[in-house]
């Protein structure tokens, strides 16, 4: 499809105001702070108790991990954590080994810098989530500047493994007691999302977009897992197609968030009676048995992220620019802060890391935030420290407790948790040596202020060009997995399998979120086409009604008729 022409927009001004607003706090944050706490707390307390704080940030570099995957079904979740503890221990073991071959600082910062890049595209690809590239590229960071030995790097990176290991423990415990609870929140969030009065429809579709991703990856192994996926799927069915009462979809969501049955929304009486004789006889032998004779689907999983990865490494991929410019503006804000005499200059690459977002305007927010945050948490570890001083347990317990606030705040505003991600990181260096707070805090203002300046500079000068098109072909893709999916559902049902159904589903859930994402960039982005504004609210409206039909199709016993008819 060739792109549309148009005349580039003028330079917008960076907002600073709208960049600070705090939000609301992010529903089930207490679980993503907890699990690292748990984690990070029983291996520091151990190494507490064995004389060797020292070895706290390889053990860090473990729990940490266990900041990941909160939103996936346990099944999807198990995998993800599986690989981000594979690759922690990938790019701690690549620093580790940088940090001992080498004492130059130049050819330690662009290790750094190269690890950071590949941090941020591999967690691109994949969308792996909140916290995303950071917590790699800090831990990877600290690591190839930190005193080893090359006999010492095996049982170092065993340290983190083994805390790996002890965080998949942690984040995967609560699946023996509320199985269901990642999808059950997820579908519950959507229903809050679609009740909101006055809600903007970006946040409606958001919040539908990943509930359904969630849902799609439930595994549906058994009738009984293929029953509860169904309900919940009707669930955002119902709430997609604007007909349900707001005080209804409260309720279904307050029932998801209880530890009761999934909600029974399956039709009764005429209603099932004509479901069972026009479209249970009209599909059958498209799907397999439940007990009972109630039909079944087994769509074909959603694309993971692994699967993604290839492509994004292709030539010419976006991912591969940014990672580019992650690159370049992480090694030269290393560099610089190394000139203005920063012995270990590794925070600036962090702070540049961190400023690299997907358009100009979202990496602008992301500097003021990281700049106002850390000002303010220097002044907090100045507070905390005399209370560190009373013994090595205090300190351990005032890194926890400031770990436990970054998560609590984060999700309100980057700069808000900030402000206790800049006192732990501070009070963990302590846990190997007690260091002159004034060089800290010095050493760590500079190099904020460096790598926020080189990072945004680096935004300013090298804009993504071709993020327009990009929009474009996002909303051909929409276009051609939604046609696509009408012409499976108007074809004569006894040709179409529910394979095909399951998969066109998976594709069309990706299509419309690559769809959001990709003109959430492109507003963002200097000199760029008009983002053409009214023809993806139209894609977006023309495809979820299509994608709540293939959901009734493929659960025919659980459909409903309040579903919008579907558009060409």
């Amino acid at each position: 499809m060739a792109t549309q022409t148009g005349t580039l927009r003028p330079v917008r001004q960076l907002p600073v105001r709208s960049a600070l607003r705090l939000n609301r706090p992010a529903a089930g944050w207490h679980r993503q702070a907890l699990s690292a706490v748990v984690a990070l707390g029983i291996a520091d307390l151990l190494l507490l108790a064995l004389g060797r704080l020292d070895l706290a940030l390889y053990t860090s570099a473990g729990g940490l991990c266990a900041l990941y995957a909160h939103g996936l079904p346990y099944a999807a979740r198990a995998r993800t954590l599986g690989w981000v503890v594979l690759g922690m221990a990938a790019s701690v073991g690549i620093a580790l080994g940088t940090a001992a071959a080498t004492d130059s600082t130049v050819v330690r910062v662009a290790v750094a810098a190269l690890l950071a890049a590949a941090h941020k595209t591999v967690c691109d690809a994949t969308r792996i989530g909140p916290p995303a590239n950071l917590i790699p590229t800090f831990i990877a960071a600290s690591c190839v500047f930190v005193p080893q030995r090359m006999g010492e790097v095996p049982a170092h990176l065993a340290l983190t493994l083994a805390t790996g290991a002890l965080a998949w423990l942690v984040c995967m415990a609560p699946g023996l007691v509320r199985p269901q609870g990642p999808q059950r929140h997820a579908v519950a969030r959507a229903l809050d999302a679609a009740a909101a009065q006055g809600a903007p429809p970006a946040a409606r579709t958001a919040s539908a977009a990943a509930a359904w991703r969630t849902v799609l990856l439930v595994p549906t192994r058994t009738a009984a897992a293929t029953a509860d996926r169904g309900r919940l799927e009707l669930l955002l069915v119902r709430a997609g197609s604007g007909t349900a009462d707001p005080r209804e979809l409260r309720r279904w969501a307050r029932a998801l968030r209880r530890k009761g049955p999934l909600p029974d929304l399956a039709p009764t009486g005429a209603e099932a009676a004509e479901l069972a004789g026009a479209e249970a006889g009209e599909l059958a032998g498209l799907h397999g048995e439940r007990p009972g004779g109630v039909r079944l689907h087994r769509s074909a999983p959603s694309a993971g992220g692994t699967r993604r990865l290839p492509a994004a490494l292709r030539p010419g991929s976006p991912l591969l620019t940014a990672g580019a410019r992650v690159a370049l503006g992480c090694a030269l804000a290393g560099w610089a802060s190394m000139e203005l005499g920063v012995g270990r200059p590794y925070w600036a690459v962090v702070t540049a890391a961190s400023v690299f977002q997907a358009s100009t305007t979202l990496s602008w927010n992301r500097a003021l935030n990281r700049v106002l945050g850390n000002v303010i948490g220097l002044l907090l570890f100045a507070v905390l420290l005399p209370v560190t001083r009373i013994g090595a347990l205090a300190l351990v317990l005032a890194a926890l407790a400031c770990q436990f606030g970054a998560e609590a705040t984060i999700s309100r505003g980057y700069w808000l948790g900030t402000v206790f991600v800049t006192p732990m990181a501070l009070l963990m260096v302590q846990f190997a040596q007690v260091q002159p707070a004034g060089q800290l805090v010095a050493d760590r203002a500079l190099d904020t202020v460096v790598g926020a300046a080189v990072g945004i500079a680096s935004c300013l000068l090298i804009t993504d060009r071709r993020v327009s098109d990009r929009a474009e072909q996002a909303l051909a893709a929409v276009a051609a997995t939604r046609a696509e999916a009408a012409r499976l559902l108007d074809a004569p049902a006894a040709g179409v399998s529910g394979h095909e159904l399951g998969w066109a589903r998976d594709r069309l859930v990706n299509a419309l979120v690559e769809l959001r994402e990709t003109a959430e960039a492109a507003r963002g982005e200097w000199r760029q086409r008009a983002v053409p504004e009214e023809r993806i609210a139209e894609a977006e409206r023309q495809g979820h009604p299509v994608l709540a039909e293939l959901s009734r199709r493929l659960d025919p016993a659980l459909a409903v008729r309040a579903v919008p008819p579907v558009a060409a």
